[in-house]
């Protein structure tokens, strides 16, 4: 009996081993992956989406001309190519007030996501969206009002999140400057963040964003691309699903703004697995709580009409601290393993 009990005792630390194991991040490749130099088969750039429009208003500087043509709407896309590079690549859009920036070095000098997952083998394409940072939007009407034309009423909605309110909304703390206990930002750094953070067009834009199109162009163009949303950005990935599914190999929305409503059409959210990804403190806040509440729904719908999706909270992982930024966390790399191990697990190229 003595024996029986102690073979079920090895038996059960074996498999408690082995679980603890699945769930610690990889070490080794991460070590593998941060030694040496940084080595890449190809980077560049380009656009994708946008038209072009005819406009008189599109300067009161004397010296230029008012009346041409322009494009506009168009998303900036920045690439990086590892040597013997995984078939699935990965698409990262950043979310409100923010642009590209978000993916790169952290706020305190720490190495980013684009960098690391190019390093552990991935192919990463950096958008800016629509109206944001390297990609154009319409000046005319801001014109126009200034030459007074058109009436002040019809500017465009623009807005800039100020330190005080991105700190809550962040979930630095429950107001600025206090933290919540344990938070991983490194907020010796937040002048870093606060410099990476530019007026958002999103409000005068249409609806979808012209995002949302040109990330269906780029994920057809990719052939087999994880989109990764941050924020406001959350909702796109899901709505360039259904203008195509074609290229989209998998969803991975963090701590999205909105996610798809749990009785609409949810075909297109069955062809692909999909992720959805909160951190820690998300309770404390009554902004990402019925955030929260509305994603379980629509994960939920979208596996009873036959999906692969999935809703995750980092601490019921073992990872604490994080914030809305937790790509720029002090655990940013355990928190890209931890979505690596995710895509490794349930996504496949696509068909």
């Amino acid at each position: 009996m003595t024996g029986m009990i102690s073979k079920a005792l090895q038996i059960g630390v074996i498999t408690l081993t082995f679980a603890l194991a699945a769930c610690a991040p990889p070490l080794g490749n991460r070590n593998a992956a941060m030694s040496g130099p940084f080595t890449i088969a190809q980077q560049g750039s380009f656009f994708v989406g946008g038209h072009d429009i005819h406009s008189d208003m599109l300067s009161t500087v004397p010296k230029y001309a008012a009346s041409g043509t322009v494009t506009v709407d168009q998303m900036y896309v920045h690439y990086q190519i590892p040597v013997r590079a995984n078939p699935i690549s990965l698409t990262l859009i950043h979310g409100c007030c923010l642009t590209g920036m978000t993916w790169e070095t952290t706020p305190d000098g720490r190495m980013g996501w684009d960098e690391y997952f190019v390093r552990r083998g991935y192919s990463t394409y950096i958008i800016d969206q629509s109206g944001r940072g390297r990609s154009a939007t319409d000046i005319s009407v801001i014109n126009s009002v200034k030459a007074g034309k058109t009436p002040p009423s019809q500017l465009p909605a623009v807005f800039a999140a100020s330190h005080e309110s991105a700190w809550t909304i962040f979930r630095f703390g429950p107001e600025y400057p206090k933290t919540f206990p344990g938070e991983q930002f490194p907020i010796e750094a937040q002048a870093a963040l606060w410099q990476q953070m530019v007026p958002d067009w999103s409000a005068s834009l249409p609806t979808p964003n012209p995002s949302v199109p040109a990330l269906s162009q780029l994920a057809i163009k990719l052939r087999s691309t994880v989109l990764i949303s941050h924020s406001q950005a959350g909702i796109y990935p899901f709505q360039a699903a259904t203008i195509d599914t074609q290229g989209i190999a998998g969803i991975v929305a963090i701590e999205p703004a909105e996610c798809p409503s749990a009785s609409g059409d949810l075909v297109p959210y069955t062809k692909m697995p999909i992720l959805v990804l909160f951190g820690d403190n998300v309770d404390q806040s009554t902004r990402w709580a019925p955030r929260l509440k509305a994603c379980r729904a629509f994960v939920a719908a979208a596996n009873d009409a036959g999906g692969k999706a999935q809703l995750v909270l980092l601490p019921d992982e073992g990872i604490h601290g994080n914030t809305h930024m937790m790509m720029q966390d002090r655990n940013n790399l355990d928190v890209a393993d931890w979505i690596l191990r995710w895509i490794d697990t349930h996504v496949r190229v696509a068909s």
